[in-house]
């Protein structure tokens, strides 16, 4: 692309040399000729992408994808940084009064980039292909979905006609669930359209190559280099919202890696990308003001073994969550990749309840009384307990280890009891807590889909916990069958406060997320969302992000 303006630019000039030098020049007929201004700079920015698969293709898999292809295709609806739900494919929805119904209608004219007008066809041809063929994500839409008969055609029980999913017409889908889902809209964030005319004509090959694959979202394919790089460009044929401010996006798979991801952005390779937390300390030293946290859906919680001493007394339970102090946790030996945690679920999540921070603070006084009340003043007579936490990579690594041991110090200082500390791999520490073999667990949690029920779910009686509560279950129960927001939300925020008394749970922390942009983005893209995060909602947040003239 430099090459290719700078080649502009000396022809230009030579043209203007030609023509007689400076200034006007008079013509023939009295009239100035004026130099022709110089062509905009073209606006692009270079990502790293952190899936290098084989297809940009979200509806054939999510786990093994190329690059960034919620960037080229449409869906029904997305989500932006303050976590407010908008229509994107869709231009509205309804549902019928059992709750079982949903009736979506697509906006008029929607069209692939290569002409093909898009219908409804489109996208239930999408879900059926999933559904049939070993769709990773299947999980998502028999479970959060709750699509009707989706076990059965996936088993091949049933045909994908048999499917609740089904085209009325080119503008309107009909989706029938198991069972009332009163935050399908949400779980449509993540249904894209498939153009079945390549499909049928190229395979599922036809997400492999930029001359085969139409775009349906803000940018399109311009040039696939295979285990090189993807560049996309703006998508003159898309019609949803959130148009992009910038010409060209180029995407590197081969950098999704925070340690070579890094190492590039300082070379100025990369104007976005992860960083891991041992880069952090000299990205906070030398670019302060281009980390973008962000705390994730997400969250560690201290979980008990309910039925049996000591933690059958809640005042045990208590003791415990008092003595927590998080806010100390996350600005030492968490600093950067948690934040505290003082309700279930994180600040923007849907059922986010402002009313408990106030009542699971630190308070070292409340939980030696509590402690007291238990039978065991300063921690005397208490039993040899072993806090059970997982051996995980990712995220997890830098986090629940040195929290274990931080709670370890902390439960020694305010409460006097000696906990031992033990790291168990995935399956140990899973049967353990299933069979009820520990007592005292690091317990973590992440979303699956944008709705309370994905968090609030956890705490029914017969789940991964054995502590049950009749009237937990009632109101919980019934708010994720109600289909208004306003009518569900004051169960959930009641549901929660059963949590504290009780004190099922101690909340700990958060997981955070560390994005590096490059100082000369602006835009909505690169500013905090009105919780102080700064989420990677895709399309949302390329599109809202600009370059700095």
């Amino acid at each position: 692309m430099k090459k290719t303006f700078i080649a502009f630019v000396l022809a230009l000039s030579a043209a203007l040399v030609f023509a007689g030098g400076q200034g006007d020049k008079k013509t023939s007929e009295g009239t100035s000729a004026v130099a022709a201004p110089a062509a905009a700079k073209e606006k692009v920015i270079k990502m790293s992408a952190g899936f290098g698969g084989t297809y940009m293709d979200m509806m054939k898999t999510i786990y093994n994808r190329a690059g960034m292809p919620d960037l080229i295709q449409i869906p029904i609806s997305a989500y932006d940084k303050n976590f407010d739900l908008h229509p994107v494919a869709a231009e509205g929805w309804s549902v019928s009064a059992d709750g079982l119904v949903w009736t979506i209608k697509l906006i008029d004219g929607l069209v692939w980039s290569d002409g093909t007008p898009l219908t409804a066809n489109d996208f239930v041809f999408g879900l059926q292909r999933a559904a049939k063929g070993g769709y990773d994500f299947a999980w998502y839409w028999s479970w959060a979905g709750g699509i009707k008969n989706w076990g059965a055609v996936e088993k091949g029980e049933m045909g994908v006609d048999q499917l609740g999913v089904k085209a009325l017409d080119a503008r309107t889908i009909q989706v029938t669930t198991e069972t009332p889902k009163p935050y399908f809209p949400g779980i449509c964030a993540y249904w894209w359209a498939v153009p079945k005319h390549a499909v049928d004509k190229y395979g599922d090959e036809y997400a492999t190559k930029a001359e085969t694959m139409p775009s349906s979202g803000p940018f399109k394919i311009s040039k696939w280099t295979l285990n090189e790089s993807i560049e996309l460009v703006k998508n003159p044929t898309y019609k949803g919202p959130w148009v992009p401010k910038i010409d060209k996006v180029i995407l590197y798979p081969q950098l999704g890696n925070p340690e070579v991801g890094f190492p590039a952005y300082l070379a100025n390779d990369l104007d976005v990308t992860g960083v891991n937390v041992g880069q952090l300390s000299y990205a906070r030293q030398k670019l302060p003001t281009e980390i973008k946290p962000n705390a994730l859906f997400q969250i560690y919680y201290m979980a008990f073994d309910y039925a049996t001493a000591p933690f059958n007394d809640v005042n045990v339970r208590k003791a415990f969550m008092y003595a927590f102090d998080r806010e100390k946790a996350t600005s030492t030996i968490l600093k950067d990749i948690a934040a505290s945690a003082y309700t279930l679920v994180t600040p923007g999540f849907s059922g986010y309840n402002t009313e408990t921070k106030a009542q699971t603070g630190f308070d070292a006084a409340k939980a030696r009384d509590f402690l007291a009340k238990a039978g065991f003043p300063g921690g005397k007579g208490f039993p040899k307990i072993q806090l059970l936490w997982r051996i995980e990579g990712g995220y997890h690594a830098p986090i629940v280890k040195p929290m274990a041991e931080y709670i370890q110090a902390q439960i020694k200082e305010v409460l006097g009891i000696e906990l031992e500390v033990k790291g168990l791999e995935l399956k140990t520490w899973m049967d353990s807590l299933s069979k009820r073999e520990g007592k005292l667990f690091i317990s973590p949690y992440m979303y699956d889909y944008i709705d309370a029920s994905n968090f609030y779910d956890i705490f029914l009686s017969g789940g991964r916990h054995n502590w049950s509560s009749a009237k937990y279950d009632e109101l919980v129960k019934k708010a994720d069958s109600i289909s208004k927001w306003e009518e569900r939300a004051p169960l959930y925020r009641q549901a929660e406060q059963i949590l504290v008394d009780e004190a099922t749970v101690t909340y700990l922390v958060h997981a955070k997320e560390n994005t590096m942009f490059k100082a000369k983005l602006i835009g909505e893209g690169v500013e905090a969302n009105k919780y102080g995060n700064y989420p990677l909602m895709y399309p949302w947040t390329v599109c809202n992000l600009d370059i700095k003239e």
